[in-house]
């Protein structure tokens, strides 16, 4: 079959590599329709070199038909049309059964001290296969895939896998109060999605980014939007526009590779170029992310708020603001998003007669599998005003 592999630091090559067989009994081998670019994708692309080998299949987005299943599996046929969560759940264990699905400890990467494991996301995860390829192994058949109707556009359903419920819980874990606002760093896709979920329920919402394109489309979804190109400090820009005190709740949609100081900016590519063993370490031991979206969360945020963190972050010991946020009060919730805790809200929300989320829109560029590598460049560039790249196989 043919599949997206690493091959180094923002190079990616579409390959022939094996096809996936039945493992266990418990498995199903999906045919993969759709496959989108994640933008935690471009942390593999630019950043987490250390823990990719040349060929490891990237992607963690995907849905398809299921074309396998194992002689275990009894809640899945070949033919089904499905949805597959990035983060591998058994169902079964104490997380899962706690809704904690990012934490499943059946996938869990104990020798790694990280949760359950991801398709296509390094060896800190697992180095599971991903879905960015014609096949794909699905390991807990019975549990993990997400059947759709037939009927539903690929792009009407593909984001359940993903980016759409890490929007919601970043939502639902910033706690807006009745009334409130909301601000969201990063309108990139998850954060696209935060602004739509949160008018969707009637929220306030303040965008911040400094891509026009990005700007006007979550200004299109009734987002007031400060933009980082024309102001000196979005903290003093978001409390300007919240009576002086700051936004009731902030997502941070952003993560490790934000714009900002270039001592940090400086750190990140230091470590992407070292030898394997003295990157991880110093990934593991050093403060190596950018965190000016996090840092502008914390100064924005008003006393006693919330801030969500969805955008990802790799470093262990990133300087945090710790004065700041104990006397502010500030509570912070952050984390993998447990996709399948949100499947059942979510797919009554998106299979309705509405697209109400405007979700078959959001994709800026659809093309083959093929193209893939350069699509890597051009999101990573946020070039050809590219919001969201969905490929088919």
């Amino acid at each position: 079959m043919r599949a997206l592999t690493w091959q180094g630091l923002q190079d990616v090559e579409v390959k022939d590599v094996p096809d996936p067989v039945i493992e266990q009994p418990t498995d199903a081998v999906v045919r993969v329709t759709s496959t989108a670019i994640c933008g935690s994708d471009l942390h593999l692309y630019n950043v987490l070199a250390a823990y990719l080998t040349p060929g490891d299949i990237l992607g963690h987005e995907f849905m398809g038909v299921v074309e396998q299943v194992g002689s275990a599996v009894e809640n899945l046929q070949v033919g089904d049309r499905v949805v597959i969560p990035f983060n591998i759940s058994c169902g079964r264990c104490w997380m899962c059964e706690r809704g904690l699905y990012a934490q499943c400890e059946t996938t869990q990467n104990y020798d790694q001290g990280k949760g359950a494991s991801l398709f296509g996301y390094t060896s800190l995860y697992g180095a599971v296969p991903g879905g960015q390829a014609e096949l794909v192994r699905v390991p807990f058949a019975d549990f993990l895939p997400i059947k759709v109707d037939s009927d539903l556009p690929d792009e009407r359903v593909l984001y359940l896998s993903d980016i759409l419920p890490t929007a919601w819980q970043a939502l639902e874990y910033a706690d807006v109060p009745e009334g409130g606002t909301l601000a969201v760093l990063g309108l990139g896709p998850v954060g696209q999605l935060a602004v739509r979920s949160a008018r969707h329920k009637g929220i306030r919402v303040v965008g911040v980014d400094r891509v026009p394109e990005r700007n006007e489309l979550a200004r299109g979804f009734g987002a007031e939007v400060v933009d980082l190109s024309s102001v000196k400090d979005v903290g003093d820009a978001l409390r300007e526009l919240t009576d002086g005190r700051g936004p009731d709740s902030v997502i941070d949609a952003v993560g490790m590779e934000a714009h900002g100081s270039p001592f940090l900016g400086a750190a990140v590519g230091a470590a992407k170029r070292l030898p394997k063993p003295i990157a991880r370490k110093a990934i593991e031991t050093a403060g190596v992310d950018r965190l000016a979206a996090l840092h502008t969360a914390i100064d924005a945020v008003r006393r006693g708020g919330t801030v969500s963190i969805s955008g990802v972050y790799g470093g262990m010991a990133d300087p945090m603001p710790m004065m700041q946020l104990f006397d502010k009060g500030v509570q912070v919730r952050m984390g993998q998003c447990h996709v399948k805790h949100w499947t059942d809200e979510l797919y009554d929300l998106v299979s309705g007669a509405e697209d109400v989320l405007d979700l078959e829109n959001l994709a800026t560029h659809r093309v083959p599998l093929e193209q893939a590598p350069e699509m890597y460049k051009t999101f990573n560039d946020k070039a050809d005003g590219c919001i969201k790249v969905v490929l088919q196989p």
